[in-house]
């Protein structure tokens, strides 16, 4: 156990933190479940209104740092071509 008064904040400040980071991400990867249901259920009005939702998540948890940006861009990039797909924006190239 710490003994240090500078340790035992930091054992505090992580606590806090890791409280923090796990509600976030957790919320982030029910919104990702949310947006693979409407692709599913193929709502083309809900489906537009949950996939910009979702982004807006997967940026916010990227600008705190919750998830990497590379990993972000990722998502959004492979949700963008489920999206277009499921609407039928999606052209052979």
């Amino acid at each position: 156990m710490a003994n240090h008064v500078s340790a035992l904040k930091r054992i505090r400040q992580t606590k806090s933190r890791t409280f923090f980071n796990r509600i976030a991400t957790t919320r982030l990867r029910h919104q990702i479940r949310s947006m693979r249901k409407a692709l599913v259920a193929k709502d083309k009005t809900g489906l537009q209104e949950t996939f910009v939702a979702t982004v807006s998540l997967i940026d916010k948890a990227a600008q705190k740092g919750y998830i990497k940006r590379g990993t972000a861009a990722r998502y959004k990039s492979r949700l963008h071509v489920k999206v277009k797909a499921a609407t039928g924006q999606l052209q052979a190239a």
